[in-house]
């Protein structure tokens, strides 16, 4: 027995203290989703991504809200949803240690409102997604306030009544400058 203290002092600890200690994780670990609701815009391209649907979009009975919902149960930590996010709003991090009591306890939601139609009424979009569309346009092109409050009427008008009332003009659109085949210097 005293040979094996011996031993066993000699060669020094073969295991990690694991619930005593933190384990040391590769910078690249990927471990719990972390979902920021405030910086989320309910596009949808994190649920489009997931391949083992932990993460789905569903419209309330109501019709006046989307729920974005994340169940880690079915989470294979994948990333997907991180690299498709376009306002980081879904990360992964270090966690790893996710043991509940409940199975309620592996679910988080966002509700979203949606915005109605101008012209006819119908729910068709997210609000939220609306207003990141008019940020971006704004900070990248100059525009007064009343072009914004002109592309926001065409933002929140549903795609059926921008046919009816020709909100979308095709004839704005150039292609010829995409469509030429010279090499340019």
């Amino acid at each position: 027995m005293l040979k094996l203290i011996k031993k066993v002092l000699k060669t020094g600890t073969a295991t990690v203290a694991y619930p005593f200690k933190p384990l040391d994780l590769a910078p690249n670990f990927r471990g719990k989703p972390q979902y920021t609701a405030q910086q989320c815009i309910a596009c949808g391209a994190c649920a489009n991504a997931c391949p083992s649907n932990a993460l789905t979009m569903t419209t309330a009975e109501d019709g006046e809200t989307i729920r974005w919902s994340l169940f880690l149960g079915r989470c294979i930590f994948c990333a997907r949803c991180e690299e498709v996010c376009p306002t980081a709003a879904i990360r992964l991090s270090q966690e790893f240690e996710l043991a509940v009591w409940r199975k309620e306890d592996l679910f988080e939601t966002a509700d979203f409102p949606i915005c109605h139609c101008r012209a006819c009424g119908k729910p068709y979009a997210v609000q939220k997604e609306i207003d990141f569309a008019l940020s971006l346009l704004q900070e990248s092109v100059a525009l007064s306030d009343r072009q914004i409050s002109e592309r926001r009427e065409q933002y929140e008008t549903c795609p059926e009544c921008k046919k009816l009332h020709s909100l979308s003009s095709t004839d704005r659109i150039d292609i010829g400058r995409h469509m030429t085949t010279e090499a340019r210097s």
